[in-house]
């Protein structure tokens, strides 16, 4: 019989952050992953790590945004600080209980919160740990009500939809495995290219990623996986693009997105939906460039779920990053948020064209 919780669990500890003894794991998870929680607890204590546990509750986020101060928006846990320096594993449970928890809060709050000196600094501990070997991390989905609904799905259809996108129902650690040979030759191949053209609907965007480093994501920081990515050079994007997928930010949904670069600056940016929260976030100093270019490898997703966990990794589409950037990438674009935002690349005139070649059309590789 098919044991998700458990073949989740040993993909996420044995594989994705490969838990050895004396690691210190920090479990963040949403309540109703009770039972998943405690397969993660059994298998860190098999492979002789320290597991802890960080739970949320139902309802705290709205009741934070609600009543907080510009004060305490600006506070940041002293406890996160204390597991962003001391822990050196991290897995953290992807479910929610309402995605449209913060749909009235005002915008500018969560500016705020999000682009506090605490919070900065925090990310920054960890990509600084993350680069020296000392902390690895990864993100792993948990079937809920709530994404299920999103998605279009009932939780029965949800949950084999998951087990589908990581493969759990084969042998999911042979399964990326396979899917890491195969992007290693792709990379091998992107590490050479200067510059990029992307072609599409509304869209004709120049970047440089000349000197810049591709990254295989084949399963070890997202699960599911299947990405490639790079960080472009800041000031090298022109041109314009127009995203074919709503952006969602903290469950606030921002539609039909248009932007218009110039040496690497956001110059325009407008939206049918959420037009607002787009211009608010822009605001937040490095917001209004680009962090990651990146395209999606893994065909067993399909559908578009508003989840970016399972959405940025859809065979076909490209997304792209407004604000930090990955130090693994040889980016320095840096920002108090990474945003991601994803468009469709499967229509015969969409394209992305590498120091004057095609290489990528119609959602196919070419290479």
């Amino acid at each position: 019989m098919f044991d998700f919780d458990n073949k989740l669990a040993k993909l996420a500890v044995q594989y994705a952050v490969n838990v050895q003894k004396g690691d210190k794991v920090i479990i963040m998870a949403p309540s109703f992953a009770e039972s998943f929680i405690q397969e993660l607890y059994i298998e860190i204590l098999k492979a002789g790590g320290h597991p802890s546990v960080r739970t949320r509750i139902d309802g705290l986020n709205e009741v934070f945004y609600t009543y907080a101060s510009d004060e305490q928006l600006e506070y940041f846990d002293p406890v996160l600080t204390t597991i962003g320096e001391t822990y050196n594993k991290l897995i953290s449970v992807q479910g929610d209980f309402n995605t449209r928890e913060l749909e009235t809060i005002d915008s500018a709050k969560l500016r705020i919160s999000q682009g506090s000196a605490g919070n900065t600094a925090f990310r920054k501990t960890l990509d600084e740990r993350e680069m020296k070997g000392e902390f690895a991390w990864t993100i792993v989905p948990y079937p809920c009500h709530a994404l299920a609904q999103d998605a279009g799905f009932g939780i029965r259809a949800y949950k084999e939809f998951i087990a589908s996108a990581l493969a759990l129902k084969e042998n999911p650690v042979a399964h990326w495995k396979e899917v890491e040979a195969e992007q290693d030759r792709l990379i091998k191949i992107l590490d050479q290219v200067d510059k990029i053209q992307v072609l599409g609907e509304d869209t004709d965007l120049t970047l440089s990623v000349k000197g810049r480093k591709w990254v295989n994501c084949c399963g070890h920081k997202n699960l599911p996986d299947g990405e490639v990515f790079t960080g472009p050079i800041e000031n090298s994007l022109n041109g314009h693009i127009r995203f074919t997928y709503p952006g969602i930010y903290m469950g606030k949904e921002v539609e039909n997105i248009y932007l218009e670069f110039k040496e690497g600056k956001v110059v325009k940016a407008t939206a049918d939906k959420g037009e607002e929260l787009l211009k608010t976030l822009l605001e937040i100093p490095g917001a209004d460039g680009i962090g990651e270019f990146a395209i999606g490898t893994n065909y067993n997703i399909s559908k578009f779920t508003k989840n970016m966990l399972f959405d940025e990794k859809i065979g076909g589409t490209l997304h792209m990053a407004l604000g930090k950037g990955m130090l693994e990438s040889g980016s320095v674009a840096d920002s108090a948020i990474h945003w991601d935002i994803l468009k469709e690349m499967k229509s015969d005139d969409s394209k992305v064209i590498a120091d004057g070649k095609v290489i990528y059309q119609a959602g196919k590789w070419l290479i």
